[in-house]
């Protein structure tokens, strides 16, 4: 029998916690918990986890600065949690490399489902067949869907994120073809954008920056005022 997925959840609120706890439990997981940052690195070096369900509103160190540690050499799955007026943190957490968030208060189901939507990226084993098996050739880079890697030309491997990763895989599979913001929010997250969604925008800018020669005038992922984004690279697709 597989091993179970392992999630940690990081949050101030004992309810929260255990709430989360059981509900994720009864849902097969591997439920770790931590209460601030301290807690969280003393979770991770016990066991890495999966995912990391992390809340923006913590004291001392807060969510934003535990992203930035997180990213700086980890680019497991995150997910943040914010509350409904912390619009502004949320695009900070997404710029800072979070794969997705969620708002307070939240419905575990939907959770749940987010839950699932970015583990399904970000876990190798649940990825298809087919798709791991091919490559992706493109501008002097090759995207590995079965190692989840990026390499350049010299074979140096170019971190992702979970979201930079299949925001790159969707446009590898669909070059030259124009992708609205609700297209690209659908294949990577499950969901529709709304009026005051940047996710996709923050994620793309983070991707330029590194895969462009120069992010600031963009040569393979180019925006189509209007209507959304186009992968203007030619990909050869190989085995």
């Amino acid at each position: 029998m597989p091993e179970p997925l392992h999630l940690l959840v990081v949050d101030d609120d004992a309810g929260v916690l255990d709430l989360l706890r059981r509900y994720f439990a009864g849902q097969g997981f591997e439920v770790s918990t931590a209460a601030d940052g301290a807690g969280m690195h003393a979770a991770l070096a016990r066991k890495p986890a999966d995912l990391v369900l992390l809340d923006l509103g913590l004291p001392g160190e807060d969510g934003l600065e535990l992203t930035r540690q997180l990213r700086r050499n980890w680019n497991g799955a995150l997910i943040i949690i914010t509350g409904r007026g912390e619009s502004v943190d949320r695009v900070v957490g997404l710029e800072l490399g979070a794969d997705d968030y969620v708002t307070k208060p939240f419905d575990l189901r939907e959770l749940l489902a987010r839950v699932r939507s970015v583990l399904r990226r970000s876990v190798p084993a649940m990825a298809t067949a087919e798709t791991a098996e091919a490559t992706f050739q493109f501008a002097g880079y090759c995207l590995h869907p079965l190692e989840r890697t990026l390499r350049n030309d010299r074979g140096d491997a170019i971190a992702l994120t979970t979201g930079e990763y299949e925001l790159l895989r969707v446009f590898v599979e669909h070059p030259n073809r124009v992708l609205s913001r609700d297209d690209l929010m659908e294949r990577i997250h499950g969901r529709n954008a709304g009026p005051f969604d940047r996710a996709i925008d923050v994620q793309i800018a983070r991707l330029r920056r590194k895969i462009e020669p120069d992010a600031t005038a963009p040569e393979l992922i180019k925006s189509v005022r209007g209507a959304g984004y186009l992968f203007a690279a030619r990909v050869q697709r190989g085995r």
